[in-house]
């Protein structure tokens, strides 16, 4: 079962006039979607709140939501933070079972930059996707996908393909093996490659001239 638990109280009315009432109590309001019952308009303790979703282990994870004696599982998909303060001030959560199939964004981290010859030669690593949307069981949800970089060139591609998912997990969009990153030439390594062929064209001229 999820490691985080969210008690939750139900709100008696939605709206912002609603939503700001509840803050000045001291709670995050929320919205709990999915299932038969539509929309539930929630609302949790703030400094509880603050505290799971500081452990890193809230969003994008499959947690319990409790009311009461009541427990269901739940998906946390999105949080909105006050401008200034960065305080949580509206979150979304969605019914989920746990064996549920799910779509959901998992970031994409990059491993063995030292490896890559062509980041070793100055190129520069591009990333298209910071996140990838995959198809996975709401239990399996992973921390994140890795991309090796190990023995790429400039000019090279990563390609959804080229990443090994964790078992289970399947790319949401899967009509399309789309680009992740690419490794391309800074612009430092172009004007050096440039000065390289001027260099090697001077000589080559040079030496036809005698």
């Amino acid at each position: 079962m999820a490691d985080i638990e969210l008690n939750v109280e139900v709100r008696a009315k939605a709206g912002s006039g609603a939503a700001r009432a509840v803050r000045r109590e001291g709670k995050v309001p929320g919205v709990l979607y999915g299932g038969p019952r539509g929309p539930v308009p929630i609302a949790m303790n703030a400094n509880a709140f603050g505290k799971a979703l500081y452990t890193g282990k809230l969003l994008g994870h499959l947690v319990t939501l409790r009311y009461g004696e009541e427990t269901q599982s739940v998906i946390a998909k999105d949080v909105q933070f006050h401008p200034v303060s960065d305080k949580p001030m509206h979150f979304d959560l969605y019914r989920v079972g746990e064996h549920q199939l799910i779509r959901i964004a998992v970031p994409v981290h990059f491993r063995n930059q030292e490896a890559s010859p062509g980041l070793k030669r100055g190129g520069t690593l591009n990333v298209s996707r910071h996140e990838v949307e995959l198809m996975v069981r709401a239990d399996h949800i992973p921390e994140e996908v890795i991309a090796d970089l190990t023995g790429l060139e400039i000019g090279d591609t990563i390609r959804i393909s080229d990443i090994a998912l964790p078992e289970g997990a399947e790319p949401a969009i899967a009509d399309r093996d789309f680009t992740v990153a690419t490794i391309a030439s800074s612009s430092s390594q172009m004007a050096a490659d440039a000065a390289a062929d001027e260099a090697a064209a001077t000589a080559q001229s040079g030496a036809a001239a005698t």
